[in-house]
């Protein structure tokens, strides 16, 4: 289940009810060829999407941070591509060194512009981690502000939560609450079945949310030009 819930200058509040795929990074599933349109993973689909991989595409954002992760797992929670089409407003990438010590998290999030942006966290022992806002998200908010994120490593539940802080309180919130489940074919049918095209959806859902705000008569902002992150190539 992943809500959100704008407080200014209206407040605005919806659910969507998703699946999302926790995979190690070095192990992305392979489904058997019937169900494949259903999950694919596309190194494409993150960073500067012209890498051969998508470790690759992390491990050159966190060399031009200085992190080396010498090998070391990596869990990533997005969505896959559905019948070729994906959208993932937010992935997220839990680091760990060769040791197995944990290091850092990289949270990459997607506009509907087809632009990415990624910070590199530093959680404490509770999973928090606060961050100033640098990418254009969504029209109705400025880039300003920072970001207070919780995102404790998945277990056997997933709970992530994202407030944007401004000077005058908190403007938006984003919770992210899901069970996991084992990837077997049936449950992935099951899933599709219950969710048609859930990447399609969301990607619509935010459009539609969109002109529902605009229509309410909130103010948009101009998207700013961006420049390439550190690490990152144009």
């Amino acid at each position: 289940m992943i809500t959100h819930t704008r407080t200014t200058p209206l407040r605005h509040a919806f659910r969507h009810r998703t699946y999302l795929w926790c995979v190690d990074l070095d192990r992305l599933p392979v489904l058997p060829r019937p169900v494949r349109p259903l999950a694919r993973f596309d190194a494409r689909d993150h960073f500067t999407g012209d890498f051969a991989t998508i470790r690759a595409g992390l491990e050159a954002f966190l060399a031009g941070h200085g992190v080396d992760l010498d090998g070391g797992h990596v869990t990533m929670l997005a969505h896959a591509r559905v019948f070729g089409f994906v959208f993932n407003p937010l992935s997220v990438y839990w680091c760990h060194d060769r040791s197995g010590t944990f290091v850092c998290v990289v949270a990459e999030v997607h506009n509907t512009y087809g632009q990415r942006h990624c910070y590199l966290l530093r959680p404490d022992r509770c999973g928090e981690a606060e961050v100033d806002k640098e990418f254009h998200v969504s029209p109705f908010f400025a880039v300003e502000g920072r970001y207070r994120m919780r995102l404790p490593l998945p277990g056997e539940r997933l709970a992530l939560t994202v407030h944007l802080e401004h000077e005058e309180g908190r403007a938006f919130t984003a919770v992210v609450r899901g069970r996991r489940r084992p990837a077997t074919a049936a449950a992935l049918l099951s899933a599709a079945a219950r969710r048609p095209w859930s990447t399609a959806a969301v990607w619509a859902g935010i459009r539609r949310h969109g002109i529902h705000l605009l229509l309410r008569g909130l103010p948009v902002h101009p998207r700013p030009r961006t420049t390439p992150q550190k690490g990152m190539t144009p």
